[in-house]
């Protein structure tokens, strides 16, 4: 089965429109839902939790924060970075998970497979059963490596068997399951392929498909697929895009909504801060949460 998400379609149980896109903003003195970012800081503010926090804020959710590495990178790349002491690390998510608690978390840069196996037995360890969306970020979008490559294993066998949601890019997959995906049945096998690692759904994100003048996102859960499609936006000021769509699904998850749902609500996010992305520095620019302060 297929069902497919235009644009003009991207539709929910709660409300998504031009006008007024996003979640509920709580009101004043009530606890809003909580989703926990697990990812490395850009220091340049376009992605890693920066980028998570600015979504989360946007959408009325408050984040939560365990810090995995600290980058040093601005609008050209990544210069280097610094990993987290893992005791630290698994800390963070203990002490946030005892006290405050979470309604979903998302991972980013993770950078090595010992951080990899520490926030999966950490998880474990919580006994956290909520949403739980990996990004599988393996380098940034110059290219920069910001996952040590003896880390592959540990994504595949430590953490996407926890995963509700997995998102990799065009370049994560074929770090991750050796597929090149140039067409719609390329994306079908390697979904098949992502699946079988064990995560309950697969979202092999189209945006790098060059080729294509559209955006074209599969998701599947191992019987269905549902496609979800949008116009390419044509702006070289997409930093922090893949970290912008997993918190917005997150947020969504973490409000009950339903997988596909969700993703669909992610899909519209992203585009809209696409489409709201600024320049700044000498390279790419970030896609930008902000637009919806104009709202």
């Amino acid at each position: 089965m297929t069902e497919r998400f235009g644009r003009e379609n991207l539709r929910s149980s709660q409300e998504i429109t031009p006008e007024s896109i996003g979640l509920p903003i709580p009101e004043p003195g009530t606890t809003p839902r909580r989703v926990m970012t697990i990812a490395g800081s850009d220091s340049g503010g376009g992605a890693g939790i920066q980028a998570d926090l600015r979504t989360f804020a946007m959408l009325g959710v408050h984040g939560l924060v365990a810090v995995t590495a600290v980058t040093v990178q601005n609008s050209m790349g990544v210069k280097g970075f610094h990993e987290i002491p893992l005791d630290v690390i698994a800390g963070q998510i203990e002490a946030v998970a005892s006290d405050i608690g979470l309604q979903a978390a998302k991972t980013g840069m993770l950078a090595s497979s010992a951080i990899i196996d520490t926030v999966a037995g950490t998880w474990r360890a919580q006994d956290l059963t909520v949403p739980l969306v990996v990004d599988p970020v393996c380098a940034s979008m110059h290219g920069d490596p910001l996952l040590h490559p003896s880390a592959l294993d540990s994504l595949r066998t430590q953490l996407f068997p926890l995963a509700t949601l997995v998102t990799p890019n065009l370049d994560e997959v074929r770090l991750l399951v050796d597929i090149d995906v140039i067409d719609e049945q390329s994306q079908r096998d390697a979904a098949r392929a992502l699946h079988g690692l064990g995560p309950q759904w697969v979202l092999v994100k189209g945006g790098h498909l060059r080729s294509s003048p559209h955006s074209p996102d599969l998701l599947y859960d191992g019987t269905d697929f549902h496609e979800f499609d949008a116009p390419r936006v044509d702006t070289g000021d997409d930093h922090g895009a893949g970290d912008t769509l997993a918190a917005a699904v997150a947020s969504a998850l973490a409000h009950g909504y339903t997988v596909p749902d969700a993703v669909a609500f992610g899909k519209r996010w992203v585009t809209e801060c696409l489409r709201a992305a600024y320049p700044l520095g000498h390279g790419h620019g970030p896609v930008s949460a902000l637009f919806r302060l104009g709202r």
